[in-house]
C-alpha cells in the first residue's frame, strides 16, 4: 500500500512472525490486515517444530488464500554467506550485512513490491524486538523512506518507532535526554540488540594470538 496516493509516496511495509501459530490462525492474521503478498526473509525457510511453515506447504497455503509468496531469505536473511559480514567471534555484524549489494538489492525489491501491493515480511520470531526483520531490515527500509508496521500475535499493530522506544526503555534510556536525540538513542538500542540476537557461526570465528 502506498500512503498519500501519489506516485512519490513512501510505501508502508508490514512484518509478521509465524511463531507457533496454527496455519489457519496465521492466515487469518494476514487477511485481517489485508496482506496481498508475503516476503519470506528467513535464511532457512523451514521450521523444525512447525512444519506448516516449511517453504512449500506455506507457499501452497498462502496461494489458496490468494496471497502471493516471495522468498527473499538469500537477500535479507540474517545468516549471511559473506565472510566479510562476520566478526572475530563468528558473529554476524548487521551493519556490515546491511551494506552488501545482495542485501540492498533485497531492500529495493521490497520497496518495489510494497509500492504496488500490501506486503508483509515474514520471519519466525513472535516478538518483533527479537527478530532481524526489525533490527536489521526495518531500519534500512526506514532510511529509504518506508514506514514499517509490525503485526503482533494477537492481531494488534505496533510501529517500528514504538518497538525501538521499548528497546530504549529496556536499556534505561529516558524519553528526554539533554545530551542525545531520540534518534541517537534508538541507534544505540538497535546496535545493542543486534549484538544480542545476531547469528553466530563458530566455524567462522577467527583464532587470535
Amino acid at each position: 500500500m502506498v500512503r498519500g496516493g501519489g506516485p512519490e509516496a513512501a510505501p508502508e511495509v508490514f512484518t509478521i512472525g509465524h511463531s507457533n501459530h496454527p496455519i489457519g490462525a496465521f492466515l487469518t492474521l494476514l487477511e485481517q490486515h489485508r496482506a496481498a503478498a508475503v516476503a519470506d526473509v528467513r535464511s532457512v525457510p523451514y521450521s523444525r517444530r512447525h512444519p506448516q511453515f516449511h517453504r512449500r506447504p506455506l507457499e501452497r497455503s498462502l496461494r489458496e488464500r490468494g496471497i502471493r509468496y516471495l522468498f527473499l531469505g538469500a537477500e535479507l536473511g540474517a545468516r549471511s554467506p559473506d565472510p566479510a559480514c562476520y566478526d572475530e567471534e563468528g558473529r554476524v555484524r548487521f551493519a556490515r550485512l546491511a551494506q552488501t549489494g545482495l542485501f540492498l538489492r533485497g531492500i529495493t525489491r521490497v520497496l518495489g513490491e510494497a509500492a504496488h501491493a500490501r506486503l508483509a515480511l515474514l520471519c519466525a520470531e513472535r516478538d518483533p524486538a527479537n527478530c532481524h526483520r526489525t533490527i536489521l531490515v526495518a531500519p534500512v527500509l526506514h532510511k529509504r523512506g518506508a514506514s514499517v508496521t509490525h503485526i503482533l500475535a494477537d492481531g494488534g499493530l505496533v510501529s517500528q518507532e514504538e518497538v525501538l522506544d521499548r528497546l530504549c526503555a529496556a536499556n534505561g534510556m529516558p524519553p528526554r535526554d539533554m545530551f542525545r536525540t531520540r534518534e541517537a538513542q534508538r541507534e544505540e538500542a538497535l546496535a545493542r540488540r543486534a549484538r544480542e540476537i545476531a547469528w553466530t557461526d563458530p566455524a567462522r570465528a577467527r583464532v587470535t594470538e
